[in-house]
């Protein structure tokens, strides 16, 4: 049975091969990256919660916009169709909310992204693109909240995963250098819970969805 198994793979991998290769040898070449400057633009939903004072209320918790820097790596299949894997650092976000005075607290955020493209290469030297694909975002420094005078007395969620979608193009200058413009758009939230001295209090979810414009520099190998 093993030895069937092991045939009829090695069978698939031989059709396959062929595809691959010819696939292969229509991009010349195949890997490209860019780096951007990415502004953050959090859209940001408004946490329903309990009160411990007034019952259940709407609390105004929000993520400050910023300027983050962006790292991608491409590899293209074909000529139209490519993958694209979005990098960063861990961001640190300031957290705001109407429940407390001066800012609430800052997490960092590690915000990877994996999409599939496809590139527009008939008009010379501009080519648009768009993809979609899934964000995966791993929340650090999550305990760095205060509240009513109380040091870490909140906490957010771990991780945060969702859809992910781009429109962009890239001007070539030359063969291997361009220029990029970037919008993508990704669902992201996080849950907002008290610990410690309010332990138990729901603040709800931090609904952040951010829309992310950028331009950058692009190399293709």
């Amino acid at each position: 049975m093993r030895l069937k198994s092991l045939a009829l793979a090695i069978a698939a991998a031989a059709t396959l091969a062929p595809i691959a290769s010819q696939a292969q040898s229509a991009v010349e070449n195949p890997w490209m990256v860019r780096v951007r400057a990415v502004y953050v633009d959090w859209q940001n939903g408004q946490a329903n919660g309990s009160s411990t004072d007034a019952g259940v209320q709407t609390n105004n918790i929000n993520a400050q916009n910023q300027w983050l820097p962006e790292f991608d790596v491409s590899y293209f299949f074909t000529k139209n169709i490519a993958a694209e894997l979005v990098l960063s650092y861990p961001q640190p976000v300031n957290i705001n909310s109407n429940l407390t005075s001066g800012p609430t607290g800052t997490i960092n955020a590690l915000p990877p992204s994996l999409l599939l493209q496809y590139h527009f290469t008939e008009l010379g030297a501009l080519k648009p693109y768009v993809g979609a694909g899934v964000n995966y975002t791993i929340f650090g420094n999550r305990n760095n909240f205060s509240f009513s005078g109380v040091s870490n007395a909140l906490t957010v969620g771990q991780s945060s995963f969702g859809f992910v979608g781009q429109i962009g193009a890239d001007y070539m200058i030359d063969k291997n250098w361009g220029v990029n413009v970037d919008l993508k758009y990704a669902t992201m939230s996080t849950t907002v819970t008290g610990q410690n001295a309010v332990a138990g209090q729901d603040l709800g979810k931090l609904t952040l969805n951010p829309l992310m414009p950028a331009i950058g520099v692009t190399y293709k190998f």
